[in-house]
């Protein structure tokens, strides 16, 4: 079987990368230099010249500061792609496996997010996603969804890396306690997906599904265990309030995602932030 997986040079597809390497299927892993996926003809030509099966879209615009100046290509590469590469995939029967966020969902309420609560996107960012959701929906290919927050990963810029950075060379340091949610471990995600794709359990459990890691934390929290298990601790971190850092977007206060859904559904077992973490950061240091 051949599995395309986009963005393949991002946090997500550099994880889908090393557990690909894994599988007797045949991952073909794309970046915007091998495939412009905002480009429908390409997309499609591709999609069929390679007898995809199943395609994983981890491209995305992910500048959440940027999109507010420049929301027609965060559009473009978060919806308009989007829509490419579910037509591609209705046109050959392939099942399209895509990557949204916490951000589709607005400032009300404070329980867990399930997925069928009301969105409201608070800025470019969210919008473009829910854009990007709402066309695979209007193309009607066979595809599951999946909602995650604050990922990270040993590759790419990422806040536990700029943590372990930042820890390491100030005395002291501010991060906002005023942001509550989950962070997620981007191998965790991948290897999610992988699962559900090796055993061939996609068919029939199309949908949105919200997944990141057990637990709850702030940003605040997070920084602070990083520089625990870093042995950073000559750092103080401060708590602050998030108007300390005024900014184009307003992010939201409370991003926790329900993933009783995704554990029902396929029976997975999620490990809590903390030991996700602390395996990246063994990571990192190997």
């Amino acid at each position: 079987m051949n599995i395309l997986v986009t963005g393949a040079n991002g946090q997500l597809g550099s994880e889908m990368r090393r557990v690909g390497s894994l599988s007797p299927n045949n991952y073909i892993f794309t970046d915007v230099a091998e495939l412009d996926i905002t480009d429908s003809q390409a997309v499609e030509q591709f999609v069929a010249a390679n007898n995809v099966a199943v395609i994983i879209n981890c491209a995305a615009y992910t500048n959440v500061d940027k999109a507010e100046d420049d929301e027609a290509t965060a559009e473009l590469i978060n919806a308009t792609a989007v829509a490419n590469l579910a037509r591609a995939a209705k046109g050959v029967g392939a099942t399209l496996f895509h990557i949204s966020t916490d951000y589709v969902f607005g400032t009300d309420g404070n329980t867990p997010r399930t997925e069928d609560m009301a969105v409201n996107p608070l800025g470019a960012y969210g919008r473009t996603k829910l854009n990007g959701e709402r066309a695979i929906a209007e193309v009607g290919c066979k595809a599951l969804i999946f909602r995650t927050a604050w990922l990270y990963s040993e590759f790419g810029n990422n806040f536990l890396k700029t943590m372990l950075r930042l820890t390491a060379e100030r005395e002291q340091l501010s991060v906002v306690f005023d942001q509550v949610g989950t962070p997620t471990y981007a191998a965790d995600l991948a290897v999610l997906i992988f699962s559900i794709i090796e055993y061939g359990i996609y068919e029939g459990n199309e949908g949105i599904y919200h997944f990141s890691n057990e637990g709850v934390c702030s940003w605040y929290d997070f920084a602070r265990e990083i520089a625990v298990a870093a042995g950073n601790t000559k750092c103080q971190i401060n708590p602050c309030h998030s108007s300390e850092f005024p900014s184009k977007v307003c992010r939201p206060p409370y991003s926790v995602l329900d993933k009783s859904k995704v554990k029902r559904v396929f029976g997975v077992d999620i490990p809590h932030w903390r030991e996700s973490m602390l395996h990246c950061i063994k990571r990192l240091k190997r």
